[in-house]
């Protein structure tokens, strides 16, 4: 147990062996990104996925907790497996312009916190940076944090139960976003 200086909340981080594992699967999940393998990456979430990316908006301080939308809101993503499917299966059928020529990617993840929430229940955070680039010219960078439910499974892997994007930007500058998270 870790307390929080200052406060009584506590938390229950995971250990060094755990983190350490969670952080590969997350870097495995990078290199299926980068490699286009999306169907693969599919398969890193539980069959009741939620995969949400609300949108921002600048507040005052004092309004901060209304800057971030809520499920229901207006989103970049409110997407299940079932979605997420469809839009890999619409990539491969070559009819989704936006990815034909296909972007080439770089998924960068750091900042890797892992607390346990349950027996066999992780909530971990992480800091992304997204490079995309497509034909010669079109070039964007994301930058933002999840957080993740992460359910532990018996064979000792895991498999993403939830997904909260949040980019650092309210207003993202890409042409479109056909990029994965």
């Amino acid at each position: 147990m870790t307390q929080e200086t200052g406060t009584q909340f506590q938390v229950r981080l995971a250990d060094a062996e755990l983190t350490h594992a969670v952080a590969q699967f997350y870097f495995h999940e990078a290199e299926l990104l980068d490699d286009g393998r999306f169907a693969d990456w599919l398969e890193i979430f539980d069959e009741d996925l939620f995969y949400f990316a609300p949108l921002r908006t600048n507040r005052l301080r004092r309004q901060a907790a209304l800057s971030i939308g809520q499920p229901g809101e207006a989103a970049y993503f409110d997407e299940t497996k079932e979605s997420l499917a469809w839009r890999i299966r619409r990539y491969d059928s070559g009819m989704a312009w936006a990815e034909d020529p296909p972007s080439r990617t770089r998924h960068l993840i750091s900042n890797v916190m892992v607390r346990h929430t349950g027996d066999s229940e992780l909530t971990v955070r992480c800091a992304f940076l997204v490079y995309r680039n497509r034909l010669h010219t079109e070039t964007d960078i994301y930058a933002g944090g999840r957080t993740d439910v992460v359910r532990v499974q018996p064979d000792g892997g895991f498999k993403v139960a939830k997904r909260e994007i949040l980019f650092d930007a309210n207003v993202l500058q890409a042409k479109n976003l056909s990029t994965f998270f």
